[in-house]
C-alpha cells in the first residue's frame, strides 16, 4: 500500500502545462471515441470565473453534500479529487445537472476532516510530502472511500432514484472505478483524468466505462483497459478519448479555465460525459 501511495503522490505533482506547451501540443493526436453512435447533447458555455448555483446538504451518510438540479428520478454521484469541493468541479456537476435534467450529487467524501489544500500542493518539502502520504493513507483511503460511495449509490435507489451514474477525478477516479464491481448500485461509471490507473480494475467492472485520460496517465494502461473491456457485454457502451494536450487535473481543481486551450477541453470532456450518461440513464 506504502508504495502505491508514493507511486500516486509522484504522479500528481506534475507540473501544469505553461500556455506555450499548451500551443506545442494543441496538434498532437488524439485518441477518438470507442462508441461513436453518442446522442446529442449541447453543453451551457463555461466561464472562467464561476460561482456555484448547488446547495450543501444532509444526505445518507454525509452530513455534506453538493446537490444540483431538480429531477431526482435519475441520480448522478461525482467523486470529486483531493482538493475537494472547487468551483471547476462544481461548474461541472451543474453543467451535468442542467444538460441532462437531473440531479448530481457530490458528497464530502473526507468530513469530518479537511481536503488536501491546494496551497500545499505540489508538496515542495518533506512535511508537505509527508502530510499528502498520510492523507491518502487516511482520510482519502481508496478501499474505504470505495464502501462509502457505493453505500451512496444504494441510498439514492432506495429513496426513489430509479437509476445511478457515477463519475470521479484523479483519486475519485480510482474510486469511482473501483466501485463499478460485481453488485454495484451504478448503471456506468466515467473516470477522468484517474490516478493509480490499472487495468486490473478493468477486469471486474460489471458496467459500461467511459474513460478521459490526460498526456499524464500511463498510456499503456490505458490501452490494456480497452482490450479487456472488448470482451465484455457492454462494450460497444464504453467510450474512451485520450487528451493528449492535457495535463493531469484539467477538468477539475487544477483546470484553469481562463487558458482557452483548456477550457476548449473542458468543454468537450463534460459534453461527452454528458451523451455517456444520457444513454445509460435512459
Amino acid at each position: 500500500m506504502i508504495s502505491r501511495l508514493r507511486l500516486v503522490s509522484r504522479h500528481l505533482v506534475r507540473p501544469v502545462p505553461t500556455r506555450t506547451s499548451f500551443q506545442t501540443l494543441r496538434a498532437a493526436r488524439t485518441m477518438t471515441t470507442h462508441n461513436t453512435n453518442q446522442a446529442c447533447c449541447s453543453i451551457p458555455p463555461v466561464q472562467s470565473s464561476y460561482s456555484p448555483v448547488g446547495s450543501f446538504k444532509s444526505l445518507g451518510s454525509f452530513n455534506k453534500v453538493y446537490v444540483t438540479g431538480n429531477n431526482p428520478t435519475n441520480a448522478i454521484v461525482c467523486v470529486y479529487d483531493i482538493f475537494g469541493f472547487y468551483p471547476q468541479t462544481q461548474q461541472g456537476a451543474d453543467i451535468l445537472a442542467q444538460t441532462l435534467d437531473t440531479t448530481v450529487y457530490m458528497p464530502d467524501f473526507f468530513e469530518p476532516n479537511d481536503a488536501f489544500p491546494l496551497s500545499r500542493f505540489p508538496p515542495k518539502t518533506d512535511e508537505d510530502k509527508q502530510a499528502l502520504q498520510d492523507f491518502f493513507g487516511g482520510a482519502a483511503n481508496p478501499p474505504e472511500t470505495v464502501k462509502k460511495l457505493t453505500a451512496f449509490g444504494e441510498f439514492l435507489k432506495g429513496n426513489g432514484a430509479k437509476k445511478v451514474v457515477v463519475y470521479g477525478f484523479c483519486w475519485g477516479g480510482k474510486v469511482t472505478i473501483s466501485a463499478g464491481g460485481a453488485n454495484t448500485p451504478f448503471s456506468a461509471v466515467s473516470i477522468v483524468h484517474p490516478a493509480m490507473l490499472a487495468d486490473s480494475d478493468a477486469e471486474k467492472l460489471t458496467v459500461p466505462l467511459a474513460m478521459y485520460i490526460s498526456n499524464d496517465e500511463p498510456v499503456e494502461e490505458y490501452e490494456k483497459i480497452i482490450q479487456t473491456l472488448k470482451s465484455k457485454p457492454f462494450a460497444s457502451q464504453c467510450e474512451y478519448k485520450n487528451y493528449t494536450n492535457m495535463f493531469h487535473g484539467w477538468a477539475a481543481a487544477r483546470g484553469d479555465l481562463k487558458n482557452e486551450e483548456n477550457k476548449k477541453e473542458y468543454e468537450d470532456v463534460y459534453n461527452r460525459l454528458a451523451n455517456f450518461f444520457k444513454k445509460a440513464l435512459a
